[in-house]
Order: C-alpha cells, then sequence, then structure tokens
C-alpha cells in the first residue's frame, strides 16, 4: 500500500485471496469479486501515474478522481478485511468445556452464513461505485497523465561521515570563531556576568548546527552544561526535566513545574554552566526558562537559537546567521554531490549548476537536498530540476524557493517511499525517532510488501536508508561518531511540507490545538493525538487505521470507538493512562501493532489473545507481573518486547514461533528458556 494509491495494493491480494476455492463464494458473487479485480487493476496503473506528478500541476477532476478511488479501496479493504475476519473466527483465550464449546461452533456456522451476506451485499453495491469511478476515469482520460518515473538509487554508506565531517562545517568556520569570541571576551568583572546570545535565522539555515558546534567547542571550560530542544509548543514542564537531565543526570517528573525551577535553581546556584536552548517559537515559554537560569557572576554563558525575531530580541546580543556565500554554497553542493571527495567532476554542468545553487538562496538543507537529489543523475535530468523547482514570490523568497525544492525532491521518491516519508508526520517536531519502532508501525500499516526470500524488516530498513540517503530524515547515532544509526529526525522545514501534503491527503489527521481537532478527528484515517487540552468525543471513528497517541488518556476516545484498527501506540506522559483503557482492546481484531509507552499498568486483559493477526507487542515500562497465557495463541506476533518489566520468561514463549526479535529482562537460571528459544526459527535478534 502507498500514498497515491490508497489501500489498493493490499486491496488486490486479497481479492485474489477471496477467489481461492477455501471460501467457496457464491458463483454470482465470484463474478462480481473477479470484475472488481479486473477494474481495480486498471485503477492501481492509473492511480500510480496520478502519484508521480505533483498535485499542484494535476487536473481538478482528476485529483477528485484519485481521492473518490482512494477511499474506495479503504472501504473495499475494510469490507474484506471484515470478511477474512469474521468467517475465519478469532480463537477464544481459554478453551470452554465441550458441550459450551458445541453450541458456539452452533452459533458460529448461523454467524458466519449471517455474515456472507451482509458482507457480499456490500460488495455489490461497492461495484456499483466501482463501475462509476470507472466511468470517469475514462472520461476525464486519467490515463493520460503524464508521470515523471522515480529512478532507482543505492544506499550510500558514506553519507553519515559527510554529515560529520562536510556538511556540518561548511561555512560555519568564521561564525563559530565570532561566536566564541563573544562568548569569551571582555573585561575580568564583565566576563564574569551572564550572557545570553540567541542566533537568529530562518529554518534550514543551520543555526542549531552552529549552535552545537559553540557548545562542543566551549562546555570543557564550564561546571556543567546542557543542549535542550524546545520546538513549537513545548511543555515547560518537558524542557526544564531536559535540562535537568543533563546536568544532575536524572529526571523529576513527579514534580511540578514550581518544584523543578526550585530545583533547577538550586543547582546552578554556585555553578559556571553552559546551556544552550534550541529551537524557540514563543516569547513566554523563553521568557519562563530564562527565569529558571541563575544570573549568579561565574561566568555562565546562554545560547538560544529561534526563527521568531520577537523572542530572538529578548537576548543581549543577536547573531543573525546569513545564507551561505556563493563560494562556499558551491563548496557544500559538490561535496554532496561527489559524496566528499575534494575534486571537483569536470563533466557536469556548471551553468545549470550555478542556476541551481543561486535559487537555492545560501540554504544548508536546500543545497544538501537539491545535491542528493541529483547524486548519479544524468547531465540533462540537471535542467529539469531547474525547471521544475520554480520561482517562488513570497514575502521570504528564500523560504519559498527551499520549500519548492524540496517538494521537488519529494515527488522524486518512488510511490512507497512517499508514504512512509509522509507517516513520520505522526511525531512531533523535534523528536527523535526511533528506527525499529517506525519500521515495524510501517509493516503494521502495510507500506512493506514482502518479497522472496526477505523479510518485513529488512526492508523497511531498507527504505529507512533510502530516505537518509536522499537527505529526507537526518540519522541519529547511538553514541557520537559510532556509526550505529539507531533513530532520525526530520527537519523543520521537511517536517512542515509533510504535515501539509499529509493533511491535503487525509493521509495522517494531527491533532495537536483546540482549533484544529475540535471536529477533524472522526473521519481520520490515521490519528495522531499530540497536544491537547480538551478530551476528544467518543464519536465513532469508523475509518481509523492507527491511533498514535502522545496525550493523557483521558483525553481519548473509547478503544470501542474504533473498528478497523491496525495500530494503537500509547505513548503518553508516565502513568498518564489508566487500566480501564485498555477494556476493550481485545475487540481491535484487526490490530497489527500494540504499543504501550510508559502508561502505568500493571496487568495485560486476557484477553489480548484474540488478536490474531499481532505482529508487534512493546510493553514499554510499565510494572506487569505476568503476562496472560492466551498470548501464546499469537502464532504471527513478529516483535516482542518486555525488556522493561520484571516478568520471567513464559513457558510457552517457543509457541510464539513466528518471532524475529524477543526482548527480555528476566530469564529464570532454572527455567527451560534454552530449550523454548530453540523453537524460535525465525529469531534474528535477542536482547
Amino acid at each position: 500500500m502507498d500514498l497515491a494509491t490508497g489501500a489498493m495494493g493490499s486491496l488486490l491480494l486479497k481479492l485474489g485471496q477471496l477467489l481461492t476455492v477455501e471460501y467457496k463464494l457464491q458463483t454470482g458473487v465470484k463474478e462480481d469479486v473477479e470484475y472488481l479485480k479486473r477494474e481495480l487493476e486498471n485503477m492501481y496503473a492509473a492511480l500510480r501515474k496520478v502519484g508521480g506528478v505533483p498535485r499542484d500541476q494535476l487536473d481538478e477532476q482528476v485529483k477528485l478522481w484519485a481521492n473518490e478511488v482512494r477511499d474506495l479501496s479503504f472501504i473495499m479493504e475494510d469490507i474484506v478485511d471484515k470478511f477474512l475476519v469474521r468467517v475465519e473466527g478469532a480463537e477464544p483465550a481459554i478453551k470452554p468445556h465441550e458441550l459450551k464449546k458445541l453450541m458456539k461452533k452452533m452459533g458460529n456456522l448461523f454467524s458466519k452464513s449471517k455474515t456472507r451476506h451482509e458482507i457480499l451485499d456490500e460488495i455489490k453495491d461497492i461495484k456499483l461505485r466501482v463501475m462509476e469511478a470507472a466511468d470517469r476515469r475514462d472520461r476525464y482520460r486519467v490515463h493520460d497523465v503524464v508521470a515523471n518515473p522515480a529512478s532507482v538509487t543505492t544506499i550510500d554508506p558514506r553519507l553519515l561521515a559527510l554529515y560529520k565531517d562536510q556538511k556540518e562545517l561548511v561555512g560555519i568556520d568564521d561564525s563559530l570563531n565570532e561566536l566564541t569570541k563573544k562568548m569569551s571576551d571582555g573585561d575580568f568583572d564583565a566576563s564574569k556576568q551572564l550572557k545570553i546570545l540567541t542566533i537568529f535565522g530562518f529554518g534550514g539555515l543551520g543555526k542549531t548546527t552552529l549552535a552545537k558546534a559553540v557548545y562542543d567547542k566551549l562546555k570543557a571550560q564550564f561546571d556543567c552544561n546542557a543542549f535542550v530542544p524546545v520546538g513549537r509548543n513545548p511543555s515547560v514542564k518537558k524542557v526544564l526535566n531536559d535540562i535537568l537531565l543533563e546536568i544532575d543526570g536524572q529526571k523529576y517528573l513527579e514534580l511540578d513545574e514550581r518544584q523543578l525551577i526550585n530545583k533547577l535553581k538550586g543547582l546552578l546556584e554556585n555553578k559556571r554552566y553552559l546551556i544552550v536552548i534550541d529551537d524557540i517559537w514563543d516569547k513566554k515559554t523563553w521568557e519562563l526558562v530564562k527565569t529558571t537560569l541563575v544570573c549568579n557572576n561565574c561566568g555562565s554563558r546562554i545560547i538560544t537559537t529561534t526563527r521568531i525575531l520577537e523572542v530572538a530580541t529578548t537576548a543581549s546580543e543577536v547573531y543573525k546567521l546569513q545564507p551561505l556565500s556563493p563560494s562556499l554554497s558551491k563548496d557544500l553542493f559538490h561535496r554532496r554531490l561527489s559524496c566528499g571527495a575534494k575534486e571537483w567532476p569536470n563533466h557536469l554542468p556548471a551553468e545549470v549548476y550555478n542556476k541551481i545553487l543561486h535559487k537555492c538562496g545560501g540554504v544548508p538543507l536546500a543545497i544538501i537536498t537539491i545535491a542528493s537529489l541529483l547524486v548519479g543523475k544524468p547531465v540533462e535530468f540537471w535542467s529539469k530540476v531547474y525547471t521544475s523547482i520554480g520561482f517562488g514570490h513570497e514575502e521570504n523568497e528564500d523560504v519559498e524557493n527551499t520549500r519548492k525544492i524540496l517538494l521537488f525532491s519529494y515527488y522524486d521518491l518512488p510511490c512507497h517511499l512517499k508514504t512512509c516519508l509522509l507517516y513520520m508526520s505522526i511525531y512531533p517536531e523535534d523528536h527523535v525517532i526511533e528506527k525499529d519502532s517506525l519500521i515495524w508501525k510501517w509493516v503494521a500499516e502495510g507500506f512493506i510488501h514482502e518479497e522472496p526470500g526477505v523479510g518485513l524488516f529488512e526492508i523497511g530498513e531498507r527504505y529507512f536508508n533510502e530516505l537518509v540517503n536522499k537527505s529526507m530524515i537526518m540519522p541519529v547515532e547511538r553514541n557520537q561518531y559510532s556509526g550505529i544509526i539507531t533513530g532520525c529526525r526530520v527537519h523543520d522545514i521537511m517536517l512542515d511540507m509533510i504535515c501539509l501534503l499529509s493533511k491535503e491527503e487525509n493521509f495522517v489527521t494531527v491533532l495537536d490545538s483546540n482549533e484544529q481537532y475540535a471536529n477533524s478527528h472522526c473521519n481520520a484515517r490515521r490519528l495522531a493525538v499530540q497536544h491537547i487540552v480538551q478530551p476528544l468525543a467518543s464519536t465513532s471513528t469508523l475509518q481509523a487505521r492507527s491511533l498514535n497517541a502522545m496525550c493523557n488518556a483521558e483525553m481519548l476516545p473509547s478503544l470501542s470507538c474504533f473498528e478497523v484498527l491496525r495500530v494503537l501506540a500509547l505513548e503518553g506522559p508516565s502513568g498518564s493512562h489508566n487500566p480501564n483503557h485498555l477494556e476493550h482492546v481485545g475487540k481491535l481484531v484487526h490490530l497489527r501493532h500494540l504499543k504501550l509507552g510508559s502508561i502505568g499498568i500493571s496487568e495485560l486483559p486476557k484477553e489480548i489473545g484474540h488478536l490474531k493477526f499481532l505482529l508487534v507487542l512493546d510493553l514499554g515500562e510499565n510494572s506487569i507481573s505476568e503476562l496472560p497465557e492466551s498470548i501464546g495463541r499469537l502464532s504471527q506476533l513478529k516483535y516482542l518486547n518486555i525488556c522493561k518489566t520484571d516478568i520471567e520468561v513464559p513457558c510457552w514463549i517457543g509457541d510464539l514461533t513466528s518471532l524475529e526479535e524477543l526482548c527480555l529482562c528476566v530469564v529464570d537460571e532454572d527455567s527451560n528458556f534454552v530449550t523454548e528459544l530453540g523453537k524460535l526459527t525465525e529469531l534474528r535478534k535477542l536482547r
């Protein structure tokens, strides 16, 4: 499945499954399914063409048709899934008495027959809608849409070294030296006073990169230091805890804001500190954080970065970061293009790349992005890129051109990578996205299709590397210079772009303010709940396929409101949920991914064994003492994380024969763990 085609890819596979002898469809219904399969294959091809063309270049009628067919594909997949789940039936968690078992079997026979009639009637209804959509496809000549097929690229293993050794250093030497001097200069008495310096400039200029370079150069001269990102819609409590974590090595989740301020003041009172507060958007937030930082005449220094002038002017000194000069832009561009090589390839079209660099406006993010797009591409492709970038006439022309460059790079991605990239709009700004967790969500959402001899996770890892290679996401290493990538970040400009695209396509609905979520969540396909202060109405969200919540449980609708949920990730603040919120989890029979962050639960409902399609079960940092035996029935489970609890390895762990990853905390020396482990022949990672 991908963004351009909705659920079409997986739907065609399931329609083929329905046509097998196993389901014994009535003759008329079988003919309907065969017709749908044939017609949808043609629509699938047309949708892929449409997906290769920038949305603003499509005819309005074509856009309406594409939206309609994508919606139809989701509705049809839900119908087919309901049929497959209800006819096959879910295994009960506990085997009943034989008499009850017989009665249940008789009831199931009636229920299955009724289910077949209900769902097959729906198939007949959907056939009429598909016929109408097919007529409109021919009327609008959708097949004549010209697409720009993305060429295949290979993973560039040297890109991580480029991030460290070239990209972060090109063009910042003069600024680095100047800021270092500003942070050190002055007479003896003045040098002991607290200095606050703000690095100001629009997104993509490299404010964070410069601040980090200054921080790394100076931090050894101070008693304690911290580098903390803020971003939009910040939690002041989280910012204060992040500062405390870097200074004191621990968080104080039980304290309120007033207590955190007092704690931080006490720690900094007699210390010379260096603190960087990165990416401040709101003056009020900054003023509150600033009051916690002690002015103690110990020679302390504070550096902030912001793109908001009102915030910048509150500092004692402002450093306005300028775009790169033409010569430095060229240096950065050709380093990325030649992967760090010192020599400049002579065969490349100098005239065109000069024009492209001029359009980049000296913005490092734009330069890196466009150079990544051109790596390995033929010379004739360069002119096409320049023509397609367009000319911005907005108030800030550089920002507008950068956005257009990013959009062009986005449309050059294959359909499956577009989908995977836009899915990252579920995460808030400045969030460190864990690579493995992200890939398993892609798998559960159905974005990754099987390839012969290759596991789904390995395919997802390849997708991740391709997005890094194309500079669409920024890799995060386990330790500095370790070379082991464990996650990623999405640059602010990129996140703005993908959130806008995601909203236009109704791909992800992000709820992060009262104004946005008042009535928008009922028709959401994927719901990302971030910063909200009022509970969502318990309205049936029949279409929702995923719920990613970083808020308190009290803000969320009951799980009974969701019928076709595939991904459920409850990652709110520690202790923000309660066991009752999982009350209906056993009814989410379509669920593939269940992640329970630090939500403060102590037991799992035994009905969890009903989730026969579950692929991922992540218990997070919870005080669960025992796993229900019904989990042993989850024959498709590929990932099980119980490493943050004190649960001993259950005796039935060997029944989970599809497991690929197993994370544990406690192993009893006297248990038969090794014997059970030997049954897990698909296991590739054990922690």
